[in-house]
């Protein structure tokens, strides 16, 4: 006979500690779930973005019926709790329902608190807790214009920005002198104030809140000093209270919440706290982090594990969710007298970071503007790692060859958080992508929980995903989940709203997250490269980790350097300069690989800087989306079958095209003959030497999905093959949705359609005029030696009615 197991609160605290106790022992209890709400488990974290509507209900519901239906779990919904006797082990429900249990888990979560003056109790008066609060708020939006929202902390903010974006006019009610008191010292808070006012929000700073006016609805708010404000609607988030209430009177000892010990234990037998509700060791917390550390925990004693690690509090981060305000908080940033600091602020760009100091510890994290080093410091400060060895600028600077943001992930313990809001570490997402087979971020958040609450680590669990399977990760046919706006839709916004930046392309057209996510920003990243080469200055964190890095990630977090050999062609001062350093830095691997170039396999990160120095090579880019390599044969030089001079033409190629940005890989494959050695029939643009010149051959590709290449015409010199070489690629670039390779290019585009645009010698130019200018704008000459940049060539390649023509090959 299976224990019953009941569970007061239906929310992400109760929820994960019965997930996390179904993944211990499935078949341990008869399960009963009381829920106050009627909707299923929802991320609550996930209101602001509701609000905002980024997202819907629908979209946040983590735990459907169907899920309580597969795990034989009882839902008694929308009837909270409304008595409880520990004597008889029963729970007594609004309607009556009368439930007994031989283990209890109290996760009623908190109540918000709403200020105990007159008019509190009046319609339009809301706290922002629920869905149904957050329904109130869009139905308020629709009717009227004004409104307030009292608190300036995290979910306030929050708040007043999605209300904002429905079209209402916001203003802030906050009783202390800058924002997020608590969270941040009263630089950041102010930078938050400043960057907020410029969307739009308005701030009442210092004000106490008195009384709320009106009659038959709220019409105004009225302050300490006798002033008053007009608004038809007030949100109060202004903190929240543990609910308690059940549990008084019961013999289950209270303070501010229940209290528990490390094991999450009451003082009464078989009942246990977990969540919002609870007090531990002197501590309520409010963030979710902490709730999923407690379930965990109390998952373990309930399941009899063998190893039960007692909880010992939560060290907790805050991070907000407004477009254009980025922030991170963590540890002790208010009671820092005595503390050590250093700090850092560019006042012109509106970056700041300060880190606290114990003992020449990390104990207090505030940055604003650049949150990218929030996870290492936060890492740094839960493990104690001692800074007495690094100097200041050590500290504030991200660690790897470049600097790049995000790599880091590939350096970190495994028992490092990468998800700080559900407590999911390095190690634990590495053996889910690698035992149940994951390729995406979306399947690592199903097993894990990771990046599922705010998701602002899904960036970090991308890099991991990719270093585990490389290219099936990022390969991609559109967009993302963040908007429903295809490529082409994108593009056009891009050109007509004149969007210079991946942040002005995610906030003009209304990104779901504001962030982006690791699929869009490097497509959006490329777009924008395409559509703007000399405005839009390439943001290296929006690129793909193997980009970042310049280097292959391999299976083992290794990496493998490829210098470029131009056609397959090398000298033996390169190949004396390949073996110093292989040896020099025990490469176990060296290869030639099937671009005709020698690989470098095994090579440690922090080496990385150092081997491409003495290499005095450039790389191949053979982790990129760009134009890639030239596979040559030896042509007529050597071969007695060979027509042309293979390799030369190869060469000029290469010179010509590479570290072009492409929306995939792009391989080139020169042969000599029809015997065809470098399989050019299976390349992006395959060149084969006949007696009278050179078959052009477009739209084949290698790998898993083999595609025959097909022909585009014959010509007679190298400089024709160039030349549609270069219209080839730029038709490529401005059409290619990011991460699709020249055959479903091909295919979806029509190939009559690309023929037709590549024959006519009117739109060869036109393409090349664009191509030229992208090439100058990043510093690179075209193969002729000429850079074209004058403002009238400017003017006519970029108005959004050529652009048009030639995005679908309409004539000019």
């Amino acid at each position: 006979m299976k224990e019953r197991l009941v569970v007061i609160g239906n929310g992400m605290a109760g929820v994960r500690t019965v997930e996390e106790i179904i993944a211990r022992d499935p078949d341990r209890y008869q399960v009963t779930i009381i829920g106050k709400e009627e909707y299923p488990n929802y991320n609550r974290i996930m209101l602001s973005n509701v609000l905002q509507k980024q997202v819907t209900v629908a979209e946040i519901i983590t735990n459907p019926l169907d899920w309580y239906a597969e795990n034989q779990i009882e839902l008694i919904n929308h009837d909270p709790a409304q008595a409880l006797d520990t004597t008889t082990k029963t729970v007594t429900t609004l309607s009556g329902k009368t439930i007994s249990y031989d283990k209890l888990i109290l996760a009623m979560g908190s109540n918000p608190f709403m200020l105990p003056i007159p008019g509190g109790d009046l319609p339009g008066v809301v706290a922002f807790r629920t869905i149904d609060d957050t329904t109130a708020m869009l139905e308020a939006a629709e009717k009227f214009t004004k409104a307030v929202v009292i608190g300036g902390g995290l979910l306030g903010l929050e708040a007043a920005k999605g209300l904002q974006e429905q079209g209402m006019e916001v203003t802030v009610v906050h009783l202390a002198e800058w924002l997020m008191e608590t969270q941040l010292d009263e630089t950041a808070g102010k930078l938050l104030q400043a960057e907020l006012e410029e969307q739009g929000l308005h701030f009442l700073m210092a004000h106490g809140t008195t009384e709320i006016l009106g009659e038959d609805r709220v019409t105004g708010l009225k302050f300490q000093d006798g002033s008053t404000l007009d608004t038809d609607l007030v949100v109060m988030s202004i903190g929240i209270r543990p609910a308690v209430a059940l549990v008084r009177d019961t013999g289950i000892a209270i303070n501010r919440g229940i209290l528990v010990n490390d094991y999450l234990e009451t003082n009464v037998p078989d009942v246990y706290g977990v969540g919002e509700c609870v007090e531990h060791r002197g501590t309520c917390y409010g963030l979710v982090a902490p709730l999923f550390e407690q379930g965990k925990v109390l998952a373990d004693r309930l399941t009899h594990q063998a190893d039960i690690k007692p909880y010992q509090g939560s060290t907790t981060f805050t991070s907000l969710k407004v477009s254009g305000a980025d922030l991170y908080s963590a540890g002790n940033v208010t009671n820092t007298e005595g503390l050590d600091t250093i700090e850092a602020f560019d006042s012109a760009n509106r970056k700041y970071k300060k880190i606290f100091l114990e003992e020449d510890k990390i104990v207090g994290i505030v940055l604003y503007g650049d949150t990218d080093e929030g996870s290492r410091y936060y890492n740094m400060m839960k493990k104690g790692t001692p800074i007495d060895d690094l100097q200041a600028i050590s500290v504030l600077t991200a660690p790897g060859c470049d600097g790049a943001a995000g790599g880091d992930v590939l350096e970190w313990e495994d028992d490092e958080i990468v998800c700080g809001c559900n407590g999911v570490s390095k190690g634990e997402i590495l053996r889910a992508i690698r035992e149940k087979g994951l390729s995406s971020v979306a399947e690592v958040g199903k097993v894990t929980k990771a990046g599922t609450s705010c998701g602002k680590c899904k960036g970090e669990i991308q890099t991991l995903l990719e270093a585990e399977l490389g290219d099936a990760v990022t390969a991609a046919t559109g967009i993302c989940g963040c908007t429903d706006l295809n490529r082409d839709q994108v593009m056009t916004q891009i050109y007509a709203k004149h969007l210079t930046s991946t942040k002005a392309v995610f906030e003009a057209l209304d990104w779901r997250n504001p962030e982006g996510c690791p699929k869009c920003r490097p497509a959006v990243n490329f777009y924008l490269n395409v559509a703007w080469p000399a405005e839009h200055e390439d943001e290296r964190t929006a690129r793909v980790v193997n980009e970042r890095m310049h280097a292959n990630i391999q299976k083992d977090g290794k990496f493998s350097v490829i210098p470029r050999m131009r056609g397959g062609q090398t000298t033996p001062q390169q190949l004396m300069q390949i073996a110093k350093v292989a040896e020099k830095y025990h490469v176990p691997l060296l290869k030639v690989t099937g671009s005709q170039r020698i690989g470098l396999y095994g090579v440690n990160k922090e080496d990385l800087p150092a081997i491409w120095e003495e290499l005095d090579m450039l790389a191949a880019q053979a982790y990129g989306k760009v134009f890639r390599s030239v596979k040559t044969c030896v042509g007529k030089t050597f071969c007695r079958f060979g027509t042309q001079d293979t390799m030369g033409l190869g060469v000029k190629i290469e010179e010509a095209f590479e570290y072009i940005d492409t929306p995939h890989k792009f391989k080139v494959g020169v042969s000599g003959c029809p015997r065809s050695c470098v399989e050019s029939a299976v390349k992006d643009f395959g060149i084969i030497g006949v007696d009278n010149g050179y078959q052009i051959y477009i739209g084949g590709n290698g790998g898993t999905e083999l595609v025959e290449a097909q022909l585009l015409t014959t010509v007679a010199t190298e400089e024709e093959v160039i030349d549609y070489c270069g219209a080839y690629l730029q038709y490529y670039r401005e059409t290619g949705i990011y991460g699709e390779r020249t055959a479903p290019w091909a295919n979806r585009m029509g190939f009559d359609n690309v023929k037709t645009v590549l024959l006519d010698e009117n739109k060869r130019k036109d393409l090349w005029e664009a191509l030229r200018f992208a090439m100058a704008a990043k510093g690179r000459r075209d193969p002729w030696g000429e850079i074209v940049n004058s403002p009238d060539l400017r003017e006519k390649m970029y108005t959004l009615d050529n652009r048009e023509k030639v995005m679908t090959g309409g004539s000019h």
